[in-house]
């Protein structure tokens, strides 16, 4: 699983650990036309495009310090963005302008076809975002999956380094905001409140504790222990002083700022939520209700399914590909159960599954470490084999963490953060550990591969690497390939020879099931108007997940509709255009060559990814 931070940011992304370096890879198998082949009017157009993108591409991310930081780049390092509407409308705006700049200073058809396709997607990214924007009124502000309240002590934790006295100053800087960004995220919840728009109940209840977590301890109020930011900041103004860079006086002066910050304006901000989420709760549902509840409900979820699955299918069609799959994958279940030779119906399977300690490692620190390290040997069978699957490579490392205490739910998916371009900053799989019930050990395997190598990891680090496309196309997402290629890539790894214990195979199809019964219970809840009961019971009758796990599924799909589509929709996408590929091709089929044409243009929309892979096919068959 992946987040988007805000509106125009697409980021964080999660993934798992090594410790070693992968060499990057150096073939492509889908690139521009070779210069020898262009005209020069041809190759002048083509360059000044890309100049211009990499301009433009400046100016959109200066509305961002954080995705700056982000990116590993100290530009704008003592800012954080700015999260009002009249912030998104500014930068809608600047969008639409660089569009009428674009189309009246280059010509569309000098361009080569790589270059066309940045050109729409420049357009399609501005549009996407316009649409969504249009309704805004709709949006859940604070609720348990997204959200600045619990982003951005993870951010300042992970990704503001401090390896100078300025850095460190702009990190008291950065806390100084920070009330600033809640106040005006606290006005759009508000804004939306007075709309009848508030996510249900249970978000408010999830929410306030984490915020309550996050101002817990010192220097927010008398007790032995520290928060999570405290002792970041400790430690940082600690590995100043011993580097040298700053003597322990100035250190003490500037952990004596870092309080005041923490106190003034980082404690301020989120009190001033707390008081207003408890006040404001019993207008929630308590019973929660889908979208189509909210007054613009039906059509703000076609726009959700649109943004998420970039493709043009209705609720209807996707609930019934979603009953299809469920069936499918349903008998390839049945006959891994009786491989097994257990004795008994599927769902006694399921509670054999979810019941036996065998699959569990023990609900503590030995048994929590246990488990991250099968994770990492996991990892180290699968990048030995990376090299007959891919050309390219990623070079960020990847590594494997439990995830802070401030923001750790019972059974809440874990998830990936993005490495950063330069490889500076590794990418992170992400493991909520507080209840080692939720993660049994038959879905071990299929979620590492899906968050780290090959999925997430391997796609993302080799999208902000690449070096033969536009700065912007590789660092933006669009859900369907971005999760369907996770997806593909937990059936990849089977096809790579993981998964040799029968179990781990019935959790691979586990998880794809969980990604069809999504397709169901999405659209269920959200369309057509089924309760969080039934999606649950529907959940329960069809995977062997834990309850605990499935209530937090279900309580993920209900505050970002839509988004739990994408995975199926996107790697049955990238399933079809294999397909498309082996049969056209025959013998010369390379699946290397294959998953390099995919990844070899960052994220696409599904119907551009279409264009690129039949581009791949023609130029193979032409020789």
């Amino acid at each position: 699983m992946i987040k988007r931070l805000f509106l125009f940011l697409v980021l964080p992304f999660f993934i798992a650990c090594s410790g070693e370096n992968i060499s990057p890879g150096s073939s492509a198998s889908v690139s521009p036309a070779s210069s020898s082949s262009r005209s020069a009017e041809q190759a002048s157009e083509i360059q000044r495009l890309n100049d211009w993108f990499a301009e433009k591409n400046e100016e959109r991310l200066a509305f961002s310090p954080l995705e700056l930081t982000f990116l590993g780049r100290k530009k704008q390092y003592d800012q954080i963005d700015q999260l009002s509407l009249e912030a998104s409308q500014e930068q809608l705006d600047w969008y639409a302008d660089t569009i009428a700049e674009m189309q009246q200073n280059f010509s569309y058809e000098k361009l080569d076809p790589e270059s066309r396709t940045s050109w729409d997607l420049w357009i399609y990214q501005y549009e996407r975002q316009r649409d969504l924007q249009s309704f805004a009124s709709q949006f859940y502000i604070f609720e348990q999956m997204n959200g600045t309240h619990s982003l951005f002590p993870t951010f300042m934790i992970n990704y503001h380094h401090v390896e100078t006295l300025e850095d460190m100053q702009a990190y008291i800087s950065r806390i100084e905001q920070l009330d600033r960004a809640l106040r005006q995220e606290l006005e759009k919840a508000q804004m939306n409140a007075e709309l009848g728009v508030r996510p249900p109940r249970f978000a408010y209840d999830i929410v306030i504790d984490e915020i309550s977590k996050i101002i817990s301890g010192e220097p927010f109020d008398e007790t032995t222990s520290e928060s999570a930011i405290w002792a970041d900041s400790r430690s940082k103004l600690q590995a100043l002083v011993d580097a040298e860079v700053i003597d322990p006086q100035t250190a003490d002066q500037l952990s004596d700022q870092v309080r005041t910050a923490l106190q003034e304006h980082y404690q301020a901000g989120y009190e001033e939520i707390l008081a207003w989420l408890r006040q404001d709760i019993e207008n929630a549902d308590a019973q929660p209700r889908g979208v189509w509840a909210l007054s613009k409900g039906a059509d703000y979820y076609n726009e959700l399914l649109s943004f998420y699955t970039t493709t043009d299918l209705t609720a209807e069609e996707i609930h019934q590909i979603g009953l299809d799959e469920v069936e499918r994958i349903w008998q390839e279940m049945l006959a891994i159960k009786d491989e097994t030779g257990f004795d008994g119906e599927m769902l006694e399977f399921f509670d054999f599954l979810t019941s036996d300690d065998r699959f569990f490692y023990p609900d503590n620190d030995a048994g929590r470490e246990a488990y991250l390290e099968a994770t990492r040997e996991h990892y180290d069978f699968i990048r030995a084999k990376l090299p007959d699957y891919f050309g390219m490579l990623p070079k960020a490392e990847l590594e494997v963490k439990r995830v802070e205490s401030f923001r750790e739910i019972d059974g809440a998916p874990a998830h990936y953060f993005q490495s950063s371009p330069d490889g500076s900053n590794p990418g992170v799989y992400y493991v909520h550990m507080s209840n080692m019930r939720a993660n049994p050990t038959t879905e071990l395997e299929s979620t590492a591969y899906h968050e780290g190598l090959p999925g997430h990891h391997m796609q993302i680090a080799i999208a902000l690497e690449l070096t033969t496309v536009p700065e912007f196309r590789r660092q933006t997402g669009y859900n369907a390939y971005v999760e369907g290629w996770a997806l593909y890539t937990e059936k990849l790894a089977w096809e790579m020879g993981a998964y040799a214990d029968p179990y781990s195979n019935f959790g691979r199809l586990s998880n794809e099931m969980w990604r069809a019964v999504r397709l169901v219970v999405d659209t269920g809840m959200h369309a057509m108007g089924w309760t969080r009961e039934e999606a649950i019971d529907y959940f329960a009758s069809h995977t062997s997940t834990p309850v605990e796990a499935i209530i937090a599924e279900i309580n993920r799909y209900l505050v970002i509709p839509g988004q739990a589509t994408s995975y199926k929709i996107g790697m049955l996408k990238i399933l079809e255009l294999r397909e498309r590929a082996r049969q056209a091709l025959g013998d010369d089929f390379d699946i290397r060559e294959f998953h390099d044409a995919v990844l070899g243009g960052g994220a696409l929309p599904l119907d551009i990814l279409e264009q690129r892979v039949d581009s791949y096919i023609q130029q193979n068959l032409q020789g």
